[in-house]
């Protein structure tokens, strides 16, 4: 019997391969679709898949954590690979800084995410494609970090919220168009779909409404007319794309869940008009309780027209939570990491039961939940027979100490260890 500090030593090889076969004896599982802790279990994994979850701690099994807990491989449905956390030089690096740069940030990033537990992340807007080379360089072995699922350049309108030259003077502004993720009409939103597909996009993220960091005044206001946002919807649909959406004010959201889209991020300023709305079209809440907490500590730091919306944000995005909560809207984990520092990702989980969620449902959410946003649900968020074996050990009762996901002791994607950093 190996312990489960032995398998360190595999997590030092770049990218190692799925072991042939590996039996790993849990203490306790959290059952995804039940959300709730069962007993002791052992996991066989043969060829990086689960092939049987059997009741019961083998005291043979090849690694040993029967004194602790397994769950599954943690899912974050709102990051941003290549950033690093939102701060005053967000605003300048633009000018400084070239793709290689960001990619060889966001593969930095991208281990560090995976070494805190989780597995599997959707990165919702990038800078030059660097999501899209960090995610190919980890499928192709020479990159550690989890599955990346991503939207590459986030689709905005023109002066939107993802339009990345707002706040330039007049001579560097230029005018950024579909190829850029900037659109007017329904025309041009066809196109921008189809630069995203062509780019290698895994979904498409529009921005729905005006944002909190981006340098504009308004936050909340709608920025894709009904029809440019069925567009969107309907071309992606056509690659077989799902779309996210960015939305903090209210008619903008209304706009982007009539028009189909899979989730929701933010949602700020969501009210007991837009909860039906939600249900009746099956959508998705993407809180991201983190990002408000962290702006609005960090809000003295950025330019004064980004602070006044930065000190606002987070009680709103707490209180939103809760009454969706409440509201029987279904809600995923997403934390907007790149705005907070990546490896904090399970921070979120804290935020999400102080507001009143469950520890069991707040799990949930991260695992089951998220894997159903992602299409993904036969292959991962659940300790299942057929499942990729992602796992993630932690020393005590998530469920009595949410704070426990914070600190993993090992992590394991497809079967490979991965200790803490």
């Amino acid at each position: 019997m190996r312990s489960a500090l032995c398998t360190i030593a595999v997590t030092c090889a770049l990218a190692s391969a799925p072991t042939a076969a590996l039996t790993i004896a849990c203490g306790k599982i959290f059952d995804a679709e039940q959300a709730k802790l069962l007993g002791p279990h052992t996991i066989e994994i043969t060829d990086g898949r689960i092939s049987a979850l059997k009741s019961g701690a083998s005291a043979g099994a090849d690694v040993d954590h029967r004194t602790q807990v397994c769950l599954p491989g943690l899912i974050d449905l709102h990051t941003h690979i290549s950033n690093l956390e939102a701060g005053p030089a967000s605003y300048t690096e633009g000018f400084r800084l070239n793709p290689g740069d960001y990619a060889l940030r966001g593969a930095l990033n991208a281990k560090r995410t995976l070494r805190a537990g989780f597995t599997t992340i959707r990165d919702l807007g990038d800078v030059d494609g660097a999501s899209i080379a960090v995610r190919d360089a980890i499928n192709q072995g020479i990159a550690e970090g989890p599955r990346i699922y991503t939207a590459g350049k986030s689709i905005a309108t023109t002066g939107g919220h993802a339009d990345a030259s707002n706040g330039r003077n007049r001579s560097l502004a230029g005018q950024p168009g579909p190829q850029d993720g900037v659109i007017n009409g329904p025309e041009q939103a066809y196109a921008a779909v189809r630069y995203r597909y062509k780019e290698g996009a895994d979904l498409i993220k529009i921005t729905a409404t005006g944002g909190v960091l981006s340098y504009a005044k308004n936050g909340l206001n709608p920025q894709f007319s009904q029809e440019e946002a069925n567009a969107i919807v309907a071309a992606a649909k056509d690659y077989g794309l799902a779309v996210a959406a960015h939305a903090h004010g209210k008619e903008g959201m209304r706009r982007a869940i009539l028009a189909g889209v899979t989730s929701i991020e933010h949602g700020s300023y969501m009210d007991p008009d837009i909860y039906p709305l939600m249900k009746e079209h099956g959508t998705w809440l993407v809180p991201t309780l983190l990002a408000g907490d962290w702006v609005g500590a960090k809000a003295n730091e950025f330019p004064p027209i980004v602070a006044a919306k930065a000190r606002v944000i987070g009680p709103l995005l707490t209180a939103n939570f809760k009454r969706a909560y409440q509201a029987g809207v279904q809600i995923a984990f997403g934390t907007d990491t790149g705005v907070s520092p990546h490896g904090q990702n399970a921070r979120e989980f804290k935020l999400m039961v102080d507001a009143g969620m469950p520890a069991a449902i707040a799990i949930q959410s991260a695992t089951h939940n998220a894997a159903l946003v992602l299409g993904l649900s036969a292959d991962i968020g659940s300790l299942s027979a057929g499942h990729y074996a992602d796992i993630v050990v932690v020393n005590g009762d998530p469920l009595a100490d949410i704070t426990e996901l914070q600190k993993p002791v090992m992590t394991y994607k497809a079967g490979v260890a991965y200790a803490p950093l």
